[in-house]
């Protein structure tokens, strides 16, 4: 997680322990003017998340809980203003950067093996904190609608409808024609 990020809470990994540490988190107005900057989006009115950090193995730190996000985006359409509550939950395991969890899994011909389907790897940290605002930062983000449309809004008479008598021939449409002289 980086240092510079807009909306950042910074937790020591040396005082998490076994025992879940309930924190609630929220954005001031300025971090949240300074995320729909980074975002690229009209506003983000909330946003706060309700976590438990507690140890995890050895020396890996996991953060579980839910998000709650309002942002304000522009139609992809009309450019009008569309809002979007986000409403997710989070699990993330944190490892020492270096860490022998946080290594991809390969078979004895060196190649990796990924489970689609499967548990996500560790994120790996540097020093000795976790950045849980940026996490949350990024979960928000990664949850936006990467295409806001305006609630009933429809597509009609779009270049594609109109254009369907004026088609053109398919090059291939050509080749189908000939024949090899033999």
């Amino acid at each position: 997680m980086t240092s510079g990020a807009p909306f950042s809470y910074r937790i020591k990994v040396g005082h998490v322990s076994y025992n879940p540490l309930a924190l609630r988190i929220e954005a001031d107005a300025r971090e949240r003017a300074a995320l729909a900057a980074l975002w690229g989006i009209l506003g983000v009115e909330a946003l706060s998340a309700e976590l438990k950090v507690r140890r995890w193995k050895k020396d890996g730190v996991k953060v579980m809980g839910s998000i709650h996000a309002e942002t304000t985006q522009a139609c992809v359409v009309t450019l009008e203003p569309v809002a979007q509550v986000i409403d997710e939950d989070v699990e993330e395991i944190f490892v020492p950067e270096g860490s022998p969890l946080a290594r991809i899994p390969a078979n004895d011909a060196g190649e990796i093996l990924l489970d689609p389907d499967g548990p996500d790897l560790p994120e790996p940290f540097t020093g000795d904190e976790i950045d849980v605002g940026a996490f949350v930062a990024e979960m928000a983000a990664m949850a936006l609608d990467p295409y806001p449309r305006k609630p009933g809004l429809r597509f009609e008479g779009h270049l594609e409808q109109e254009s369907v008598a004026e088609k053109k021939p398919s090059p291939f449409a050509v080749l189908k024609n000939l024949k090899l002289e033999e």
